[in-house]
């Protein structure tokens, strides 16, 4: 679970700002929405809402940024090279010669862990690792600044590995790499952290997984059949490949390898087939890449990574998740995740979106509605309706449209003619 995400000088954040999935002392869907832990209460979801262009998405992006980084920065690059990725804040001459930051608080194996770091495109300047139990006092477990890394007596998984770690990656995935327990445990931690492009990534590959096992499968089409699609069932298939794709992998692989050539699967939706007198006479198959709306195949193909995170208490995050989905498809995903029936083991949803239909106190907590806003020099700042003295009670969508939030585009005006009535 995520307490709390902070990024500074990357894209267009030039300072630094946080996301907290931290309840505040509302009391509103106390039931519902919130993870209750020991000496604390975390949120189940979070939105964010911003103009084009605000950094809704680039919030987003950084979570992916750290994520990615940590993972593979032990296995993947050489001394000397540069770090891909980080892209700091390029609008203020002074952020050019300062590193990017990127901090994350979390909850793994009932620890409270603190992990951040500060990169540029050359080394990692500075990087810590802090535990405490659950909203207790912090421990340090290592610190690094200036190519130098200190670790203490209660992180001795690290010791003598200072040397070992290249100035352009990141100790605690050395340290995990080289299998030591704490570090293994945090690197699972992010595995469990999803991140989608709700634009591009429909991760059907994922889904045709959940098909072809049976429980998997039942719990999908459960859902599905809540969202009244008219889809009867789904198969995975096999399917040809084209001649030229063919021609194509044989010359890409070794001899030894060409009986063994991959084999493409299709996703195909059945469907209730009715006689002229509209009685049930079958099932009609379509190929749900061909037949299917955009939406049916986004749905669909997401439902199996909301399945896999609602089963295993995972965070998911998505940029863009109401794209090409009808509002009571993402009202949908939404219960979901706040549903004590169908979120038992506390996993979280973070997403933006444009869907003001959801800017309701139906659907959400103040503190679970976020908005990005750039300011006149080009820069995101990141804050929560929470943050305002709004009333409970108050139309929040209506609010927000009038601009009483801030982190709306301004369109100015409408007059396309001139005073002689000719178009401009």
């Amino acid at each position: 679970m995520i307490l709390q995400f902070s990024v500074g000088n990357f894209l267009s954040f030039r300072d630094e700002v946080t996301l907290s999935m931290v309840a505040s002392r509302i009391t509103e869907h106390k039931d519902t929405h919130l993870i209750k832990l020991p000496n604390m209460k975390l949120l189940k979801t979070a939105v964010i809402y911003g103009a084009n262009s605000s950094g809704k998405s680039n919030l987003i992006k950084a979570i992916a940024f750290m994520r990615g980084f940590v993972q593979s920065s032990s296995k993947e690059g050489q001394i000397g090279e540069e770090i891909g990725g980080i892209d700091s804040f390029k609008l203020n001459t002074v952020n050019a010669e300062k590193p990017s930051l990127f901090e994350i608080v979390f909850v793994h194996q009932e620890k409270q862990y603190r992990y951040g770091f500060e990169a540029d495109r050359k080394e990692v300047k500075s990087e810590w690792l802090y535990v405490a139990n659950l909203g207790g006092k912090e421990k340090e477990l290592f610190y690094r600044e200036n190519g130098k890394i200190t670790v203490t007596k209660d992180f001795q998984e690290g010791e003598g590995l200072e040397k070992r770690t290249r100035s352009n990656a990141l100790f605690l995935s050395v340290v995990a790499n080289l299998n030591g327990e704490q570090a293994t445990g945090i690197l699972y931690w992010f595995k469990n952290l999803r991140v989608l492009d709700g634009l591009t990534d429909f991760t059907i590959g994922y889904t045709m997984k959940k098909i072809q096992d049976a429980s998997s499968k039942k719990e999908l089409m459960i859902l599905i059949n809540r969202l009244d699609l008219g889809i009867e069932d789904l198969i995975v298939e096999d399917e040809p490949i084209p001649n030229e794709m063919y021609e194509i992998i044989k010359r890409l692989s070794s001899p030894a390898n060409t009986d063994q050539l991959p084999t493409h699967h299709s996703v195909s939706t059945l469907h209730k087939k009715y006689d002229g007198n509209n009685q049930f006479v079958g099932l009609e198959k379509f190929r749900m890449a061909v037949n299917e709306s955009e939406g049916t195949k986004k749905v669909i193909s997401l439902l199996g990574p909301i399945i896999d995170t609602l089963n295993h208490g995972r965070i998911l995050v998505v940029d863009e998740l109401d794209a090409k989905l009808h509002p009571l498809l993402t009202r949908f995903i939404i219960r979901l995740f706040h549903s004590n029936e169908f979120n038992k083991k506390n996993a979280q949803l973070i997403f933006n979106s444009h869907d003001t239909n959801l800017l309701s106190k139906e659907f959400f907590r103040r503190d679970q509605l976020w908005f990005t806003e750039k300011d006149e020099y080009g820069a995101t700042d990141l804050y929560a309706l929470s943050d305002y003295n709004v009333r409970k009670d108050a139309s929040y969508e209506k609010d927000y449209l009038h601009g009483k939030y801030g982190s709306i585009p301004y369109i100015g005006s409408f007059d396309f003619s001139d005073k002689e009535g000719k178009i401009k």
